[in-house]
Parts: C-alpha cells; sequence; structure tokens
C-alpha cells in the first residue's frame, strides 16, 4: 500500500544527508538487452498478464517497453545516457509492506544481498529518516512535519474541495487495548453509540502522526504482533464522523509515503521513479496516461534509477492503493528521439 504527497520534491529538499554516501557510481547490473528485441507486439502481451489494468493502460505501458526510457545522470554529464526497458516484476502481496516488497525486487541485488526481507527494509527506511531528521534544522523539521500533519492528521476543516473522505491515523500500543475496550465500554453504558464511543476514547489516548518521532512510530509498523503499536484509522466526510476502523488484529501496516520512499532513494543513493499509468477513470487521453513520478536521494547518486509501478486506477483515491516492481533492463543506446520517455 502507499499514499504520496501532491509535491514529493518539498519534502526531499528539506532534509539533508547527515553521512557520506557508503557507495560508489557502478554500471547497471542486468545484461544489456538482456530481453532482445522487443516489439510492441510482444510487449503488448507480456502486460496482458498483469491484472487490474484496462486496456488504454496495457497498450501505453506495452509502447513504454517496447521504446524504453531514458536516464541521463542528473549530475556527472561524463557519464553515458541509458535506456532502461521496463517490465512488470510480478505481484506482491497486499499487506501494507508492498512498497519495501517492491523496492526489494526493483533493485534486485540492491538490498536483497545482505538478506533482507521488507520488514527489515521498512526498519532501515525508519532509521534513515530519523537520522536524517534529527540533524536538520527547525526550519526544515517543521516543514517535514507540516506535510506529515496534512497526510496523517488533516485539518478537517479544509480540503473537501479536494477529497471526498479523509482519514486520521492514531496510534494505541497494543498493551493498551484491555484499558481502551474498558474506557469504550463505560461510554456505551451511558448511552453512547459505539463509534462515537470509540472515536472519542482513541482520540484522547491514542497518539496522532502529526510529527516526526510519531511518523517514525508509524511508519514501524508492518501488521506483526511484534509491533509495539496498532493503527487506529478514522474516515470522515465533510459531514462527519463516517468510520472507525479498530483493527482488532493487529494487521493493518503503514502504507509507504512520499517520506519513506526519499528515504528509500538516500539510503541507496539511487534515484526512485514511480510509474503511475492511469485509466479512463482519470480523464486522460491514452497518449498521456503514464505518469513518472521522480524521488531523488539527499545527496549524490551513486547508482542507477529503479522504477516501481502504480496502477493508479481509482482516480478518486488518487492511484495511492498498492506498489508493484518494475525491472529497468538496460538497452543499447537510441536517439533521444526515440524513446517513449526521457526522464
Amino acid at each position: 500500500m502507499g499514499k504520496l504527497l501532491c509535491d514529493s520534491a518539498s519534502v526531499t529538499e528539506t532534509l539533508t544527508p547527515s553521512t557520506p554516501p557508503l557507495i560508489t557510481w557502478r554500471d547497471p547490473t542486468v545484461n544489456v538487452d538482456s530481453l532482445g528485441p522487443t516489439t510492441t507486439t510482444t510487449a503488448t502481451s507480456l502486460w496482458e498478464e498483469v491484472s487490474g489494468l484496462e486496456d488504454q493502460q496495457r497498450r501505453s505501458l506495452a509502447r513504454l517497453q517496447a521504446k524504453g526510457v531514458l536516464w541521463k545522470h542528473p549530475e556527472d554529464k561524463s557519464l553515458q545516457p541509458v535506456v532502461f526497458r521496463l517490465t512488470h516484476g510480478g505481484d506482491v502481496d497486499a499487506d501494507g509492506n508492498c512498497l519495501f516488497s517492491a523496492a526489494l525486487r526493483a533493485m534486485g541485488g540492491g538490498g536483497e544481498r545482505e538478506g533482507e526481507g521488507p520488514r527489515e527494509l521498512r526498519r532501515r527506511t525508519v532509521r534513515r529518516f530519523e537520522e536524517d531528521f534529527g540533524s536538520a534544522g527547525r526550519e526544515e523539521r517543521e516543514s517535514v512535519e507540516s506535510a506529515i500533519k496534512n497526510m496523517y492528521s488533516p485539518d478537517l476543516k479544509n480540503g473537501w474541495g479536494i477529497h471526498v473522505v479523509q482519514e486520521v491515523k492514531l496510534l494505541a500500543k497494543k498493551s493498551d487495548r484491555q484499558i481502551l475496550d474498558s474506557a469504550i465500554l463505560e461510554l456505551l453504558n451511558l448511552g453512547m453509540q459505539r463509534e462515537s464511543a470509540a472515536e472519542s476514547i482513541y482520540k484522547e489516548r491514542c497518539f496522532a502522526v502529526e510529527d516526526g518521532p510519531s511518523w517514525a512510530k508509524y511508519m514501524s509498523i508492518s501488521g506483526s504482533p511484534d509491533d509495539e503499536y496498532d493503527i487506529i484509522t478514522l474516515q470522515y466526510t465533510e459531514e462527519g464522523l463516517l468510520s472507525v476502523d479498530e483493527n482488532r488484529e493487529g494487521h493493518a501496516a503503514a502504507f509507504g509515503d512520499d517520506i519513506a520512499i526519499e528515504c528509500l532513494a538516500t539510503e541507496f543513493q539511487r534515484e526512485i521513479y514511480v510509474v503511475q499509468a492511469h485509466g479512463s477513470d482519470a480523464m486522460v487521453d491514452e497518449d498521456n496516461c503514464v505518469f513518472f513520478l521522480p524521488h531523488r536521494p539527499r545527496g549524490q547518486i551513486t547508482g542507477p534509477p529503479f522504477f516501481l509501478f502504480m496502477k493508479g486506477t481509482g482516480w478518486c483515491g488518487a492511484g495511492a492503493d498498492h506498489y508493484e516492481p518494475l525491472i529497468a533492463h538496460p538497452s543499447s543506446p537510441i536517439s533521444q528521439e526515440k524513446v517513449g520517455f526521457v526522464l
């Protein structure tokens, strides 16, 4: 699962790296032209196997795979541009850890060489955030915390021109569940409705996700019994409370957001591109339904980019529902005019 900000660059610019890069520039590890010649017909048949896509999405992604995307190192102009052909890297579990599962697969040997799984990569991402956030200046920290608050503790008096439903995320200690249940029961015995009672107690006794430390606690939650906190989600419409997701089994994980992606980019000193392919509900024409959202590391870029795929079906939800890996196959250089997209 994932959540995107409207302007991811605003977060990237606010934090500076506190440690120098630990790796040096390396060429892509996949053999050039490892796919062999790719035609639009061949690519279309490959994308036909990916579920949940409309025809216009499949056609656009097939053309993009056949033509490739051209990437130039944004700083070192002495390096030759690379053309990548992007193929779908397969499904990953929709368990809330999909950002980290997809990133591991998209990087290939980048993270898996150390035997990491998605939960360890999540912890590594949070550690990177804590290190960079802790060394940031006051204005930088305030900018990041403003973004966090807008995502997870929004002002419910505003935003209804953009959103139909807004969510408030709260953190409940697993060890406090029985105490919280008892408090809710007391209000029920006084005649209050269940959802209103739960909203009242959770807002009073749980932690809001509204600053750097609470974001780190939130993003550490993988839906495991070992988590310290459970995620409580309050959903609102403009008329008021819509629902309370109490997550009583503790299986909900924190969805990866832009801040997490940028921490991943910094940790590996590589750009990350989120590729969104929108369907007919986005009200965009077929030639313009694929978007590349860049996430740059805070510091030097010492490796080639990797790519994550977001289907973007369901425009009203901003498409931020699930990440899947894209495998970037370096291809023989061609002229900039012949590629499908220039990054």
